[in-house]
């Protein structure tokens, strides 16, 4: 039975977890590490059940991960959810784990992805979302890179650029809806700072920093996505602020500019403003500029597209919004904010409902939808 021919048992192999009570997107993470095994052991072992043989190690798989997960939140219950500043102290190897499964066997995508899903706790799905690649594509990449470190010895350590990804993409996925995820990838980079003078290590902590400092004003009580500029900057937690520029200037110090230091400098202008009118946009889309240069990241000049709009005038924010390809995710959601303040309300509460529908989460969802009614309400008064 050939690969093409396993995948056809993967829905019904699938439906039967989630009957005995797994949840869809672990069922299916699940189902394609038993669809791994098979490749491997079917050839020279092939079962009389296939379905049955599947159900059974998926089953088996679902339950290690679920042990897994289990472990690994009662550690961080160990810790307090708000992240305390100064050096972590010694503690759980976690960052270990990290090292070895960025290993040098694997490509950097692949061991990003591997241990996002072996020891970052990430569904198959969340991490296709920070790639901005299907589900399927990805699980087959975590798929071929397990296959690839089956029989490697775990005895040669990753490199830090790899590691540092990892920890980045764990605290994105935290920092939009897990706090538990964020707090875990701030220690972890915490015990990363204290053992290397890497300035991008201190550049992704100084980026972490400032960030979570803004997180207890993200959401209303009731779970509305509040943006930058409508958030009570009372809120923010100054302490982070202070400890994350404090990280940041020594960092640009050393004068090795990389990625995390450029977005960790443009989130300390955002929390240098005392008000949202206050914020230094030229400053920031320099900053951007930098960023563009280093990663050619397309986020990056989609986000660049915003602050051009904010620093020059919409027109011009549209302008640069225009080189960029419109399937890029929230492209749809820059477009109809700057149509808005552009005075077009018709095509920006448009796009708003239109940008709505492919949001990444429900607050999302919510908040764009929130925006298309607002706006069509005023048109039709």
């Amino acid at each position: 039975m050939d690969e093409a021919q396993l995948r056809i048992l993967t829905p019904a192999v699938t439906s039967v977890l989630v009957r005995r009570g797994a949840d869809f997107a672990t069922a299916e993470d699940a189902v394609q590490d038993a669809l791994v095994e098979a490749v491997r052991v079917w050839p020279d072992d092939p079962p009389r059940d296939a379905k049955g043989w599947l159900v059974t190690v998926a089953w088996r798989k679902f339950l290690d991960v679920t042990r897994a997960e289990t472990a690994r939140r009662d550690r961080e219950v160990r810790v307090e959810s708000e992240p305390e500043p100064g050096p972590a102290a010694a503690g759980d190897d976690t960052l270990q784990l990290y090292f070895l499964c960025a290993h040098p066997s694997l490509t950097p995508a692949a061991a990003v992805a591997l241990t996002l899903r072996a020891v970052g706790g990430l569904t198959t799905r969340q991490i296709a979302q920070a790639y901005l690649v299907p589900e399927a594509t990805m699980a087959q990449r975590i798929s071929r890179a397990k296959r690839t470190v089956s029989g490697v010895r775990f005895t040669r350590h990753g490199d830090v650029a790899t590691v540092l990804r990892v920890l980045y993409l764990v605290f994105n996925e935290g920092y939009g809806g897990n706090i538990d995820l964020a707090a875990e990838a701030i220690r972890l980079t915490r015990r990363l700072a204290a053992q290397t003078h890497h300035e991008e290590v201190a550049g992704l902590l100084a980026l972490m920093l400032l960030h979570h400092a803004r997180r207890p004003a993200r959401h209303e009580p009731d779970g509305r996505l509040v943006p930058l500029a409508e958030q009570d900057r009372g809120r923010w937690d100054t302490r982070l602020i202070a400890e994350g520029v404090d990280v940041l200037q020594a960092a640009l110090a050393r004068d090795r500019l990389g990625e995390y230091q450029a977005q960790a400098a443009i989130a300390a202008l955002h929390a240098d403003a005392r008000t949202a009118e206050e914020t230094d946009w030229v400053q920031i889309v320099e900053w951007y500029d930098e960023l563009v240069r280093l990663t050619g990241s397309p986020v990056a000049r989609l986000n660049r597209a915003v602050a051009v709009g904010e620093a020059d005038g919409p027109r011009a924010g549209l302008s640069a919004l225009a080189e960029l390809d419109p399937t890029l995710p929230r492209h749809t959601a820059v477009a109809a904010y700057l149509h808005e303040r552009d005075g077009d309300p018709v095509t920006a509460a448009r796009l708003y409902a239109e940008a709505a529908r492919s949001a990444a989460s429900l607050p999302e969802r919510e908040h764009l939808t929130r925006q298309a009614a607002r706006l069509n309400t005023q048109l039709h008064r």
